[in-house]
């Protein structure tokens, strides 16, 4: 978390400790200081879209790190991988419509494929765990 210190909020729990989860608090980050630029029309559209795919990572992993069933939470994962699709192709609309440059991009698309390797990797882990 660099500088920043988690210091609110529940301490020592599961979700806290996994790299996707602190991986996917700083994609979160780094959305939302890339949409502060977006147009004024697309607040409600295209900026709120890529917000919400955003923080549907490391809030799913969280809940399902929550939940009672290993089943449960792979549902979560499934989740939190298919929100980072759809971010990616967010990401390629609003470049193709001028919104953002690949300059802009160059961090989140490496946090966006070090994510999903590692949401792939626990997923697999768990899945053969039950094989």
């Amino acid at each position: 978390m660099g500088n920043k210190e988690i210091a609110m909020g529940l301490r020592n729990v599961a979700h806290k400790n996994l790299d996707i989860w602190k991986l996917g608090v700083k994609l979160c980050a780094e959305i939302y200081s890339v949409t502060k630029n977006l147009p004024e029309e697309e607040k409600y559209g295209l900026t709120s879209q890529l917000r919400r795919a955003a923080i549907s990572v490391p809030t799913n992993t969280t809940e399902g790190s929550g939940r009672n069933t290993e089943s449960e939470f792979l549902n979560f994962l499934h989740i939190a991988r298919s929100s980072l699709s759809e971010l990616d192709t967010l990401l390629i609309l609003s470049l193709e419509l001028g919104f953002l440059k690949k300059e802009q991009l160059s961090s989140i698309n490496e946090l966006i494929f070090e994510i999903y390797n590692k949401l792939n990797a626990l997923i697999n882990k768990i899945r053969n765990k039950h094989e």
